[in-house]
C-alpha cells in the first residue's frame, strides 16, 4: 500500500467497505491538499457518503488507512475528530431543543469553555442569518434553517477540516450565497473544505479540485481544470462515468 502523504489535510490508502456481497468503496487513495475546497463528485449509490463516513470516523473500514493532518483517524479516534467539522446528508438533530441551543450543546461537547461558546453561538446565528429564529425549536425549522444549524454545530469548534455532504440541499440562493462566502473565508485563512454534491455546476464555481468517484472508485482527481478538460464539469462527469440516454423520449411523451 502506498504511503500516507502526512503533510496534506486528508490522505486516504487502500479504504475499502463492503456491505454484504456489495463493495461500496474499492480500495480508495486520495490526498487533498491543505487549504483546498475540494468536491466529491458522484452518481447516487458511487460511494461518496460511505468514503466520508470511514473518513470522519463514522463507520470502521473493512481495510486502508485515513489520515487527517497527519492524525490515523482510527488509532487516534479522539484527536482526529477534535479538528474535523462534520455536516452529514439527512443529519438529525435535537429537534426538541432550539437552534441556539444545539449549537451550545456542540460546542460544549467539543470542550469549549461556556463563555467562549457563548460568543461563538452569538457569532454564528449572525453569520448564518439565524437570529431571529434563535430561540424556535429545530422541530418547527424549515430544512434549510436546520441544514444551517448544523452547518453551525460543525464549525462552533473551529476545525482544521470541514466535510460537508450536500450542504446547499435545500438551502435558499441568499443564504447559499452567504455560505459560500463563510466557506471562501475560512479556506483563505488555511482551512480545508471537502464538499459532496450532485450539483456541477456549484462545485466547478466553487471548489478548485475535484474527485469523481464511481462504483467506489477514482475515476478522476485534479484540479477542476484537469478534470474537465475543453468541457463543463458536468459534460466531463457524464463522459467519466456514463449512463446518459440519448433521445428525446417516447412518442407518447411528446405533446406536438
Amino acid at each position: 500500500m502506498p504511503i500516507p502523504d502526512t503533510q496534506s489535510a486528508l490522505s486516504v490508502r487502500g479504504l475499502h467497505k463492503r456491505f454484504g456481497d456489495r463493495t461500496a468503496v474499492n480500495r480508495i487513495n486520495l490526498d487533498i491538499p491543505v487549504g483546498s475546497l475540494y468536491g466529491l463528485v458522484g452518481p447516487n449509490g458511487a460511494g461518496k457518503t460511505t468514503t466520508l463516513s470511514m473518513v470522519t470516523g463514522l463507520l470502521r473500514p473493512d481495510a486502508g488507512t485515513v489520515h487527517i493532518h497527519g492524525i490515523n483517524v482510527w488509532e487516534r479516534p479522539i484527536e482526529a475528530k477534535k479538528i474535523v467539522g462534520v455536516l452529514s446528508d439527512g443529519i438529525k438533530l435535537f429537534d426538541r431543543l432550539t437552534g441556539e441551543q444545539v449549537i451550545t450543546y456542540a460546542g460544549l461537547l467539543s470542550g469549549l469553555t461556556r463563555a467562549t461558546v457563548v460568543e461563538r453561538v452569538r457569532d454564528l446565528l449572525h453569520l448564518l442569518d439565524l437570529e431571529r429564529e434563535a430561540g424556535t425549536l429545530v422541530v418547527d425549522y424549515s430544512a434549510g434553517m436546520t441544514k444551517k444549524v448544523a452547518l453551525a454545530c460543525a464549525l462552533v469548534h473551529a476545525p482544521r477540516i470541514l466535510v460537508l455532504d450536500e450542504p446547499f440541499e435545500s438551502v435558499d440562493p441568499v443564504s447559499a450565497a452567504n455560505i459560500r462566502d463563510i466557506l471562501h473565508g475560512y479556506v483563505a485563512s488555511g482551512g480545508t473544505v471537502i464538499v459532496s454534491s450532485h450539483s456541477m455546476d456549484l462545485v466547478q464555481r466553487m471548489c478548485d479540485r475535484v474527485a469523481v468517484i464511481m462504483d467506489g472508485c477514482v475515476l478522476a482527481a485534479g484540479t477542476i481544470d484537469e478534470v474537465r478538460g475543453d468541457a463543463t464539469l458536468e459534460n466531463a462527469f457524464v463522459r467519466l462515468v456514463g449512463g446518459r440516454r440519448q433521445g428525446v423520449g417516447p412518442a407518447w411523451l411528446r405533446i406536438c
